[in-house]
């Protein structure tokens, strides 16, 4: 679709761009010059999974949000470097056999299984204690500024246990019990739409966004999470491996509950109609440009990737 091209247009640019700055924000620029063999692994190991491709949504959302409420980029990206950090630390843990036990990721194995599980679960770990260095170097370098405490604060809320930890907690236990769409709806929002949330709101704060548009994107990020993981879901079930780059049937394999199987393709897909026209109705009421947006949601409800 012509309008949500230019989003797939930005995240083919941003992963280039993502791929060569990382590495030197990390200081993982040069695997080979790592002084000792464990320096070298646990490099090698974040790298595999950080530089693995993926869609680089939640970059995309804190620059575009930076960018619009007339931010400093360069802050901007390091802090996008930052949440995709975390991002792909919650994707080894996840594909661990305590969690989904996932074998392929974005096309590739799964870091355990290229590393084992002992350095996947610290490569995990090592790639979010890096996203709290390098939001911290960011600040201690532009300590003049206010906002980029609030900003800070909001990635690491949303990836902690109040956040996406949550999120993992209540996938694992409520998959003991009867899961209804309010539950559903909690393991998403927590599980996937805090760090969305917060890539929206990160960036804001980075620019000048008044109170009531941090308030007014927490709704549209709330919303987009819930969208985004629903075709996820769908994705699943219908879903081309190739372009995923995972294998599917996952959640049945798993016995996990899904708006698919919970409630069936037709009324997930009205459902999903459903959260695009109220996404929209709230992008409407924002000061900036809503083209990006508006190109977004159309791009997370037709993707197939």
């Amino acid at each position: 679709m012509r309008v949500s091209s230019g989003v797939s247009e930005k995240l083919a640019h941003l992963e280039v761009l993502f791929d060569e700055k990382v590495k030197s924000y990390c200081g993982l620029s040069d695997v080979e010059d790592c002084s000792t063999p464990a320096r070298k692994i646990i490099a090698e190991s974040m790298l595999y999974s950080l530089n693995a491709g993926g869609k680089r949504l939640r970059p995309m959302l804190l620059l575009e949000m930076a960018k619009a409420y007339h931010g400093n980029m360069d802050i901007a990206m390091n802090f996008a470097c930052a949440i995709e950090m975390i991002h792909t630390y919650s994707l080894i843990h996840d594909d661990l056999p305590c969690m989904d036990d996932d074998d392929l990721r974005r096309g590739k194995p799964t870091n355990h299984i290229v590393y084992g599980e002992d350095i996947a679960i610290l490569a995990g770990d090592g790639l979010l204690n890096l996203s709290s260095e390098l939001m911290m170097d960011t600040l201690i370098e532009n300590n003049t500024s206010v906002r980029l405490p609030f900003a800070m604060r909001e990635i690491l809320n949303a990836s902690g246990s109040s956040g996406m930890i949550l999120g993992q907690v209540a996938d694992i236990k409520y998959h003991e019990a009867a899961v209804d769409v309010e539950r559903l709806d909690f393991i998403n929002h927590y599980k996937t739409g805090k760090l969305i949330t917060s890539a929206l709101v990160s960036g804001a704060y980075l620019g000048d966004a008044s109170d009531d548009e941090i308030i007014l994107l927490r709704e549209i990020g709330k919303e987009i999470g819930l969208l985004f993981q629903i075709v996820d879901d769908v994705l699943d079930v219908v879903g081309d491996p190739g372009k995923l780059g995972k294998r599917t049937q996952i959640d049945s394999r798993n016995d996990k509950t899904t708006y698919p199987n919970l409630i069936g393709m037709e009324r997930t897909s009205e459902t999903i109609e459903h959260i695009k026209a109220n996404i929209l109705k709230k992008v409407e009421k924002l000061s900036i440009d809503h083209t990006f947006l508006v190109s977004l949601v159309d791009f997370l409800a037709e993707r197939e990737y």
